[in-house]
This record gives structure tokens, C-alpha cells and sequence, in this order.
């Protein structure tokens, strides 16, 4: 097995090279700067490939003889497109990290066919906020039964974030240009259906405001359902009015382990039957970024190992959600699902 791990300079792409060297999966890493490559493989014994994305044959080369990519470069909307087109070029499997709901579609939109048609698979959005939570919504709307609505929401608390989420983050698409999916559409919206959120371990309700959550653009291609929608607590929110380049340039690259360590995200999802019954799914972790890399590695690593219909599919539609979410469970992660 080999993995082609593209973006391996980035904060992410090297938490995720390492989780490539901790498991023993031989990788390349791919990237456009060199002495950066370089540091990345240090210790690893990776060859290091450079291509940039502007140059889809050097990255269609790039990727020859993997099996599978791991692509952590964002902002996706802007750079993801080339990647999925150079690993379906290669016959690579494909999984990403990005946690753009739009960009999410629009993969769906833009690679079904083309994807299929190479016996490839592309699964967007396995990362700490998509993979679990599209997970986590099988299992709990398998639990109710016939699904009615499902609501999404996510809280990130007491971390940091890295120079490149700061980059990849558009509050106009986060906030106001959310979705949300409605009787076989998705399209924006007013306010959302809450304004608080009961998550686990709390003694009361936390706000909350809508938000352009993945799990919104993969849950209703895999669960019937009529409504759902997402919802954003915490440190994000207040990021709403953007942050100036300047002060994002001059940020740290990313949280240090400590922080990372600090950090918690929980995802609770609640889906409601037609006849009122309340099912909720609950997923907790620290460390989002760590755990990000433990996702993305381990949804390749599964691709290549055990396969799965060619095409783009969500997480929950590639990987058994029961067992996928027990191995997050050997790195920290507390998942169930009880009723509400």
C-alpha cells in the first residue's frame, strides 16, 4: 500500500505524514516547495515529489503508483478541484479534509461520473467535523427509524486555530451562505430553527447560529430524510465579520501540541421521526487537528485495504460507521447514540 499525501508541508499535511510513518504506510509526499518537502519527510524515509496544482500533469505524475491520496491542501474551494482530477488521472483513491460544505456538493456535482468511470473512489470531507458527524447521522437516524429532520451541531472550545483554517475560512459562506436540505433540495436560509443547543456535559443550553456544516451536504444522499440543517457554538462565531490578512499571516502557523491537547469539538446530531421520537448521536474528541490526521490516514488506508463502490461517496456511505467510529474510539474519541 502507498499513500500520496498532497499539501505534506502544511500544518496538517505533516500531522498526517506522521500518522503515515506511525502506522508504517509507505507515502510520498507531494508539494511545490522543496527545502519545506524536505522537513516533512525528515525521519520518515517518504520520497518527497514536487508538483504544484497549477500543473496537472506534474501532479497526475506526482500521484503515479499510489494507491490512494490524502489531499490537506486548502482553502478547497480554490485548490481542491485539481487534486481530485490529477488522483482520478492516477487511478488513486481520494479523501480530503476540507470542511467546505459547498465545496463538499459540489464534488459530488463535479466527479461522480468522472470518478466511477476510472473505478475510483473520492470522499470528501473526512476530517474531525465531517467524517463524525456523517457517521454518527447514520447510526442515529438508522436508530429513530423514518427520518423527519436532522440537526447538525458542532462546538470547538478551549483551542486555537492554524494559519490555514484562518486562510480557508469565508465567513459569507460559512454564516449567511449556509444550506440547508430540504424536501430533496439544498439551498440558503433565513435564521436557523435554534438559537441554543443542549450538548453533552453541559449544564445548560449553549447559543449556537446557523452554519455551513459538511455533514449537511452528505447525510441526505445517504439517509432519507426531509430537513437538515447545522449549527456552529463556540470560538468560530466569533469570527464572523473575517479576520484582515495581515493579522492571519501574522498568526502562528498552527496550535502546539499542548493546545492541541487543550482543544475539544463535539458534534451532537438529533433526528426526529415523523411521529416526534428523538434520537441523539454524540461524538467528542480533542486535539481536531490530530484526530483529523488519525481520520484522514485511516479512510485511505480502508479504501485501498477494503474498498468500496467507485464513485464519490460520503463517509458513511465508504465505511461502516459502527466500526470506523470504534477505531477513533482506540484514540480518545467517545461516541453513542441514545435517545433524547
Amino acid at each position: 500500500m502507498r499513500i500520496a499525501l498532497n499539501g505534506a508541508s502544511g500544518y496538517t499535511g505533516r500531522l498526517a505524514a506522521a500518522e503515515l510513518a506511525r502506522r508504517g504506510i509507505d507515502a510520498v509526499l507531494v508539494g511545490r516547495d522543496p527545502r519545506r518537502l524536505a522537513a516533512a519527510a525528515a525521519g520518515t524515509g517518504f520520497e518527497v515529489r514536487i508538483a504544484d496544482i497549477g500543473d496537472p500533469d506534474a501532479l497526475a505524475a506526482a500521484f503515479a503508483g499510489a494507491d490512494a491520496v490524502i489531499n490537506t491542501a486548502g482553502p478547497f474551494a480554490a485548490l481542491g478541484a485539481p487534486v481530485i482530477r490529477a488522483a482520478i488521472a492516477a487511478g488513486a483513491h481520494y479523501v480530503d479534509t476540507t470542511g467546505e460544505q459547498q465545496y463538499v456538493n459540489a464534488v459530488f456535482d463535479d466527479f461522480t461520473k468522472d470518478a466511477a468511470n476510472a473505478g475510483v473512489t473520492i470522499v470528501p470531507a473526512t476530517a474531525d467535523d465531517g467524517g463524525p458527524s456523517d457517521l454518527i447521522s447514520r447510526l442515529a437516524g438508522e436508530a429513530v427509524g423514518t427520518v423527519d429532520t436532522l440537526t447538525a451541531a458542532l462546538w470547538y472550545r478551549d483551542g486555537t486555530f492554524s494559519r490555514g483554517t484562518l486562510r480557508s475560512l469565508d465567513p459569507r459562506l460559512l454564516f449567511d451562505g449556509a444550506l440547508r436540505y430540504e424536501k430533496g433540495n439544498w439551498s440558503t436560509y433565513g435564521e436557523a430553527s435554534r438559537t441554543s443547543w443542549r450538548f453533552p456535559g453541559t449544564e445548560r443550553p449553549v447559543p449556537v447560529s446557523k452554519a455551513a456544516l459538511p455533514p449537511v451536504a452528505t447525510v441526505p444522499r445517504h439517509l432519507p430524510l426531509r430537513r437538515m440543517e447545522g449549527m456552529l457554538a463556540g470560538e468560530f462565531n466569533a469570527l464572523k465579520n473575517g479576520i484582515p490578512a495581515a493579522v492571519i499571516d501574522a498568526a502562528p502557523e498552527g496550535p502546539d501540541d499542548e493546545q492541541r491537547r487543550q482543544g475539544k469539538w463535539t458534534i451532537t446530531v438529533e433526528a426526529v421521526s415523523d411521529g416526534g421520537r428523538n434520537i441523539r448521536g454524540e461524538v467528542e474528541g480533542t486535539d481536531s487537528y490530530g484526530k483529523t490526521a488519525v481520520i484522514a490516514v485511516e479512510a485511505a488506508r480502508r479504501l485501498v485495504a477494503d474498498g468500496a463502490k467507485s464513485g464519490v461517496l460520503t463517509p458513511a456511505q465508504a465505511f461502516d460507521p459502527e466500526s470506523f467510529l470504534g477505531y477513533l474510539a482506540g484514540h480518545g474519541v467517545r461516541w453513542r447514540v441514545v435517545e433524547a
